[in-house]
C-alpha cells in the first residue's frame, strides 16, 4: 500500500477503504509518512469529502492510534459531555456537579484554552491548589467515591488527532465536517465514556456560523457515535451572543457557583438543564426529559449541586474556603463601567469580538506559552433584547493593566449593536439530534 495511491484515489473522488484509512493513520502517527503527503490527502478530503462509513473508520483509526481509557472499574453508565466551544461557555462547571449529585458518574477529560479565555482546566485553577494532574487510579477512585473527577488529556490519548489538527491548522483544511467530527469524537471515544452528549454551538461566537452547518456537524457526530456503538445525542444551541454574563476565568467560576445556588443567568441555567437532561436520560436515571429536568432542578433547590462542587474541588486539592466565599477567588485591581452612548434595544452582541477583548485584557492565550490572568475579563450588564438608555451601564471591565482599559471600553461599545427597535428573538436551543 502506498500513500501516493490513496492521495490519487481520494483526489478522484473515490471511497477509501477502512484498511487504507488505518494504514494512513497508523503510519503517519509513527512518523513513516511525511507531512507533505498527508497535507495533500487532507486537501483531497476537503474537496471530495468522505461518506459516513469513511468518517467512522477515520474516527476509530484515530482512537486506536493511542491509549483508550478503561473506565470499566467505574460503576454505572458513564456519560460524557462535550461543547464545540464559545464565549462565556461555563456549562461544564455547572453541569458536572448537578449530574454527579444525582449519582451519575462523570469522568471527564478537559483541556486548556487557546484563544479568548481559558479552558475548563484553566478556570478551575482559580481555586488555590486545584490540580488535574491526578493518576488514572485516583481519577477512577474519585469518580467511584464522589461521582465526579476532571483530569487533563494525556499525550497518549488519540495522538494522531494532535498531529492531524496541527497540520490542518496550517494548510487550510480545518473546515470539513468529516475531519471536524472525527477529531471531536475520537477524543470522546478514547476517553472511555459509554454515552456522549454534544453541545454544538451556532452563531457569531461559534465555529459553525449557520444553523445548517451546525446541524450537519451534529448529525455527523451522532452518526459516528451510533456506528461505533456509543449512544450519542447532540443539542444545537445559540452562540450569537456570549452565554451567561461573565467572560473570563475566575469571573466564569463565580457565575457557575451562582448558577449552582439558583442565582445565575437564565440562559446558562436553561442550557445546563437541556444538556443535563439528555445526560440523565442516557444514564437511565429518568424516563422522560421533563423528569430529568426536575431532578436536576432539585439539586439546586436542595443544595446538593453546590455541595458536590465543593466536594469535587476539595478532592482535587482545591480550596473549599473559596467555594464557601467566592470573594476569595482571584480579583482584578480595576473594575470599570462601560456606559452606553446610544439609546434603544440591544439587537446583537458580537460574541467572538467580546471574547477577543477579554483575551487582550489577559483572560486568554494567543500562543500556548502565554500566561493567563485568571482575574480579568468582561461582565455583561445588558444582553440581546434589553432596553438601554444613554449613560446606562452595559458592561464591566475587570482589568489589572490600566493601560488596556480605554481600548477595551471603545471595543465593547463598538461590538454592541443598539437599534431603535427590538430584533426578532433568536432561540437558545435550536434542536436536539438523536
Amino acid at each position: 500500500m502506498r500513500m501516493y495511491d490513496l492521495i490519487i484515489k481520494k483526489r478522484n473522488g473515490q471511497e477509501l477503504s477502512t484498511e487504507e484509512i488505518n494504514y494512513f493513520i497508523e503510519n503517519y502517527t509513527k512518523g513513516n509518512i511525511p507531512d507533505y503527503q498527508v497535507s495533500a490527502l487532507m486537501m483531497a478530503i476537503y474537496f471530495q469529502k468522505m461518506n459516513m462509513r469513511e468518517t467512522s473508520a477515520l474516527t476509530m483509526a484515530i482512537v486506536n492510534s493511542g491509549d483508550v481509557l478503561d473506565l470499566s472499574k467505574i460503576e454505572g453508565i458513564k456519560v460524557d459531555k462535550h461543547s464545540t466551544g464559545g464565549v462565556g461557555d461555563t456549562t461544564s462547571l455547572v453541569l458536572t456537579p448537578m449530574v454527579a449529585a444525582l449519582g451519575i458518574p462523570v469522568a471527564k477529560m478537559s483541556g486548556r484554552g487557546l484563544g479568548h479565555t481559558g479552558g475548563t482546566i484553566d478556570k478551575l485553577e482559580s481555586f488555590k491548589g486545584f490540580s488535574v494532574e491526578i493518576t488514572e487510579d485516583q481519577f477512577i477512585n474519585n469518580v467511584n467515591t464522589i461521582k465526579l473527577a476532571i483530569m487533563g488529556q494525556t499525550a497518549d490519548l488519540a495522538p494522531a488527532d494532535k498531529k492531524l489538527y496541527a497540520l490542518r491548522d496550517v494548510t487550510g483544511t480545518v473546515d470539513n465536517i468529516s475531519l471536524i467530527s472525527s477529531s471531536i469524537m475520537s477524543k470522546k471515544i478514547a476517553a472511555g465514556a459509554d454515552a456522549i452528549v454534544l453541545d454544538v454551538k451556532v452563531g457569531d461566537g461559534a465555529f459553525m456560523k449557520s444553523y445548517e452547518d451546525a446541524k450537519e456537524l451534529a448529525q455527523a457526530m451522532v452518526s459516528i457515535g451510533k456506528n461505533v456503538g456509543r449512544e450519542t445525542i447532540a443539542v444545537i444551541s445559540d452562540m450569537d451572543q456570549p452565554l451567561g454574563l461573565a467572560i473570563g476565568n475566575a469571573l466564569e467560576v463565580r457565575e457557575a457557583m451562582d448558577t449552582l445556588v439558583g442565582k445565575g443567568p437564565q440562559d446558562l441555567l436553561e442550557l445546563c438543564l437541556t444538556v443535563g437532561s439528555q445526560m440523565v436520560l442516557l444514564a437511565k436515571k429518568a424516563s422522560t426529559v421533563e423528569e430529568a429536568r426536575q431532578m436536576l432542578l432539585k439539586t439546586i433547590e436542595d443544595g446538593s449541586a453546590i455541595r458536590k462542587f465543593k466536594e469535587f474541588i476539595t478532592a482535587q486539592g482545591g480550596s473549599a474556603e473559596q467555594v464557601d466565599n467566592p470573594d476569595l477567588l482571584p480579583k482584578a485591581k480595576y473594575v470599570v463601567e462601560v456606559k452606553s452612548d446610544r439609546a434603544g434595544f440591544v439587537t446583537k452582541i458580537n460574541a467572538q469580538s467580546l471574547g477577543l477583548i477579554a483575551m487582550e485584557l489577559g483572560a486568554g492565550r494567543a500562543t500556548k506559552e502565554d500566561v493567563i490572568d485568571l482575574a480579568v475579563g468582561v461582565v455583561l450588564n445588558k444582553k440581546r433584547g434589553d432596553k438601554v438608555e444613554v449613560g446606562e451601564t452595559i458592561a464591566y471591565i475587570h482589568a489589572n493593566d490600566e493601560s488596556r482599559i480605554e481600548k477595551a471600553k471603545k471595543d465593547i461599545l463598538k461590538n454592541y449593536v443598539i437599534s431603535p427597535e427590538a430584533a426578532r428573538n433568536i432561540p437558545l436551543i435550536y434542536d436536539v439530534i438523536r
